[in-house]
């Protein structure tokens, strides 16, 4: 049994707990960043959907998770942060306790074959974060192993609470509270997985066909200078300009 669990307290009394203990904090000067959930989805958007659907297909997590949804669905993670590699968040339980969550940064040779495989498949940082891309995309993005997302063994995690299971109730809270804030906040994944979402965003033209330019040819200029002076140029001008005949000689007798 968890340690928050020796004592049962309902869904109605959780959420309250939660928000005095929100109260208190920003009464001592602490700046927060709770997590809010409106209804009983976590997530509403492409990215923050994708984030908890890859957190639910991993097997090692599956035991905690349940509770980590009612935990975050009741306002229990006060606070969460995303920087470069980590998050750091508050989660109300019988006491306010600290999580930390460090997740790796996407190999380079990964993040090499996903940008190669996504070139010129996604044409704005807009429409990226939006996840208005392709399901062949979407799909490429989100592979478990060699995708975006992080597998287990590329997350650590810690809480201040006594409880001793590899994955706490309030660190699977912070989890999805991440889901939660990507909905928001696309961006910080890539913040999270510390690449640059630019690297994604195909250049302008480069899915144009390259090669030398061809000089403007005659029939091109006669076009332009036909329409500027309102002529056909190619009759007012022979195409190949000859030099006059000079007039020959009579012949004497």
């Amino acid at each position: 049994m968890d340690f928050d669990d020796w004592q049962y307290v309902t869904a109605a009394e959780r959420r309250r707990k939660a928000e005095r203990a929100v109260a208190a904090l920003k009464k001592r000067g602490a700046p927060l960043s709770p997590i809010v959930i409106d209804g009983r989805r976590i997530a509403e958007t492409f990215w923050g959907r994708a984030w908890c659907e890859n957190l639910e297909r991993y097997s090692d997590f599956a035991n905690r998770l349940p509770r980590g949804r009612s935990y975050v669905r009741n306002g229990a993670v006060v606070d969460l942060r995303i920087t470069p590699g980590t998050v750091a968040a508050l989660v109300s339980g019988t006491e306010i306790y600290r999580v930390e969550v460090t997740v790796t940064a996407v190999p380079a040779a990964r993040w090499a074959a996903i940008c190669r495989d996504c070139a010129g498949e996604i044409d704005s940082v807009v429409a990226l974060l939006q996840g208005r891309l392709s399901d062949r995309m979407m799909a490429r993005l989100c592979e478990p192993v060699s995708g975006l997302f992080p597998s287990p063994r590329e997350i650590v995690f810690t809480c201040s609470c006594p409880d001793r299971a590899m994955m706490c109730k309030h660190v699977a809270a912070v989890l999805y509270g991440i889901g939660a804030r990507l909905d928001r906040e696309p961006a910080l994944l890539f913040v999270l997985r510390k690449v640059d979402q630019e690297d994604l965003v195909a250049k302008v033209g480069a899915t144009l066909e390259r090669g030398p330019k061809k000089p403007l040819t005659a029939r091109v200029l006669d076009a332009d200078l036909s329409e500027l002076f309102g002529i056909d140029i190619s009759d007012a001008v022979p195409p190949t300009a000859r030099p006059p005949r000079r007039p020959r000689k009579p012949t004497l007798p």
